[in-house]
């Protein structure tokens, strides 16, 4: 089958678009044939190898320990493992798994689920990666309750496309934070207000809840920007080579104890529980997916060039 594959860190052109062994399911495991797969911000820097952090948390030192990239998936099992009683071949499935950018992927059968009808393969694919992100910043971190006034930094990102409309979804006044380009997206995904950082300072009001997907904002801004005990959630962010934008969060850690507002770093997990709920949010229509535009596998590197710089105005996608 074709796969992008890493055997070395650098820019976005070490990925190749070349042959690989087909993988199969073991227990508990599907076999997907890939229709679309979703590009994070993740895959980048996984990529570059850069902050060099990462390295150290086991994604390989000297080279990516798993050559094949990609998380997001949406498409059509194939093939069923032992055990697996979730799916079953034909099941049009979305997910996510290890080596989503081939043709085929293998994934843990609790990490899949039934492609909700009114999705495309394209939509689906862009959910689980960057939406559970957005749900745990939200529910989880933020506590996020109706009639809270929430600011998104980023809103036309990824993470900050669906944390406008998942804190409209749990009943708070939304705020997006974006450039001039973007704005009509942001409205479009429920946002009452929208903040051109070009021209406008956000911390002309002030928010319980700021939900930062941006990273470059400096805590001192941010906590301008919110009620005397609101809470601030730092998602990401860039910074130098060696530890990324992850200085914010060990400053906001230190500083959280002698202040009165919540100060916190968000560390996001895949969850299967996350894939449910965001399944039902969409079924619900609560939620879409906001997709920029989609590329072919083949082109993964300038998919993840527009993505990183900034130029994406919701999710980016890959065709196998």
């Amino acid at each position: 089958m074709k796969a992008i594959v890493q055997d070395r860190y650098g820019s976005p052109d070490v990925l190749e678009f070349r042959d690989v062994g087909r993988p199969s399911p073991g227990g508990g495991e599907v076999l997907v044939r890939v229709h679309a797969a979703g590009v994070d911000a993740g895959v980048g820097h996984l990529t570059t190898g850069q902050p060099y952090l990462l390295r150290l948390l086991g994604f390989g030192l000297r080279r990516p320990k798993l050559p094949v990239r990609g998380l997001d998936f949406a498409g059509t099992v194939e093939e069923v493992g032992d055990g697996v009683t979730r799916v079953r071949p034909g099941d049009e499935v979305f997910g996510v798994c290890q080596g989503a950018f081939a043709e085929h992927a293998v994934a843990r059968q609790d990490l899949v689920a039934a492609k909700p009808g009114g999705l495309s393969f394209e939509q689906a694919a862009a959910v689980l990666v960057s939406g559970g992100t957005a749900l745990q910043a939200l529910r989880d971190v933020g506590r996020v309750r109706p009639g809270q006034r929430v600011l998104v930094i980023g809103a036309a990102g990824g993470v900050g496309s669906f944390a406008v409309q998942l804190a409209k979804a749990f009943g708070a006044d939304v705020t997006g934070v974006c450039s001039t380009a973007k704005t009509d997206l942001v409205r479009s995904l429920g946002a009452e207000h929208v903040v051109d950082y070009t021209r406008e300072d956000f911390a002309a009001r002030r928010y319980d809840l700021i939900v930062d997907t941006a990273g470059l904002r400096s805590l001192t801004d941010l906590r301008r920007a919110l009620t005397p005990r609101g809470t601030l959630v730092i998602v990401g962010g860039e910074g130098g080579k060696w530890i990324g934008g992850i200085q914010r969060v060990f400053r906001a850690a230190l500083l959280n104890p002698f202040v009165r507002q919540r100060l916190c770093g968000l560390v996001s997990r895949v969850r299967a529980a996350d894939l449910e709920d965001l399944r039902d949010l969409i079924e619900a229509g609560r939620l879409t997916p906001a997709l920029d535009r989609t590329y072919p596998l083949a082109d993964a590197a300038a998919a993840i060039g527009h993505l990183h710089a900034g130029r994406a105005a919701g999710k980016v996608v890959l065709i196998p």
